[in-house]
């Protein structure tokens, strides 16, 4: 299972590498991260395949209610790769799919012991997790830089009652909505997002605890509705540094949880040739309520437009 995880984590930045034109010149490069931003569509025939890494770890959450208390760390690796292409001339309709692959260690582990990718049942837990076929849209001509991406997650990992904590149990329906403005003469950028997820499932109380995991059930019979906002500067046409806060909040439809936390962070992308961006960014929730962790997250990224 750890080399196949291992393989679906490395496989979209090994496409991504080998997708390079080696008769490129790197000096007349055209800015893909200054134009395709996520609210920009792919024309017909284009593909943007992107692999995502992220560490999650913490050593605190909140109580039941927003005050802060210490925990055991505990570490989430996420990897998610999308890929997307176009389907009409106007750049205005997008499909892609997205795969997410997670591995979690709990009970103090060190924040790195995550990307051995165990699956022990007892401190750490590995797998492909989701799968999700999405569309994208751009519902304005006159608007080119407004758009929304709609996915239905579906869950792929085995119920392991009693097992630790390794991704929701839901069937999951998330539309993100995105708007940029460019200003100040091309060199800075304001980027806005806003998501509207629903979360099926069986309420937890309801589930059978002998062949069900509850807590894999939490988020069940929920909405989950985050705010976004990035204010990004080009010191030049391949380079750009950002800021960006988000504001996340778990709405509760019938299973008796709900949860917000706020976040402030930062990063940057860099175009390494025409074809490849590379990213990096990091986050820190400052703040929650209801059992809402406050740790902190460290995330890379590898893009390939072509």
């Amino acid at each position: 299972m750890k080399k196949i995880i291992l393989s679906l984590v490395l496989i979209s930045i090994s496409f991504s590498v080998s997708a390079q034109d080696d008769t490129q010149d790197n000096a007349a490069q055209e800015s893909n991260i200054q134009e395709y931003t996520p609210s920009k569509l792919l024309k017909k025939g284009q593909w943007d395949i992107k692999s995502f890494n992220s560490i999650y770890t913490q050593t605190e959450r909140t109580d039941a209610g927003s005050k802060s208390v210490s925990i055991p760390r505990e570490t989430f690796f996420t990897n998610t790769t999308e890929a997307y292409t176009g389907l009409s001339k106007n750049s205005r309709i997008n499909i892609g799919i997205i795969f997410q692959v997670r591995a979690n260690t709990f009970n103090g582990a060190g924040a790195l012991e995550v990307l051995k990718l165990e699956d022990n049942n007892v401190d750490a837990r590995s797998g492909l997790t989701t799968i999700a076929p999405s569309v994208r849209v751009q519902p304005f001509a006159n608007v080119p830089n407004f758009s929304f991406t709609s996915s239905v997650y579906f869950p792929l990992f085995k119920d392991k009652p009693n097992a630790p904590y390794l991704d929701k149990r839901s069937v999951y329906w998330e539309t993100k909505f995105f708007f940029d403005k460019t200003f100040g003469g091309g060199d800075w950028q304001v980027f806005t997002q806003a998501d509207f997820g629903l979360n099926f499932g069986e309420k937890a109380v309801d589930a059978n605890p002998e062949d069900s995991n509850i807590g894999e059930r939490f988020a069940n019979n929920s909405a989950f509705v985050p705010f976004s906002a990035f204010l990004s500067y080009f010191p030049s046409s391949n380079f750009t540094v950002y800021v960006n806060a988000k504001q996340n909040f778990l709405i509760d439809l019938g299973n008796d949880f709900a949860q917000n936390s706020t976040s402030l962070g930062f990063g940057g992308k860099y175009q390494l040739t025409k074809v490849i961006n590379l990213e990096a960014s990091f986050d820190k929730f400052i703040r929650g309520h209801n059992f809402q962790g406050l740790g902190q997250t460290f995330s890379v990224g590898i893009r390939t437009l072509f």
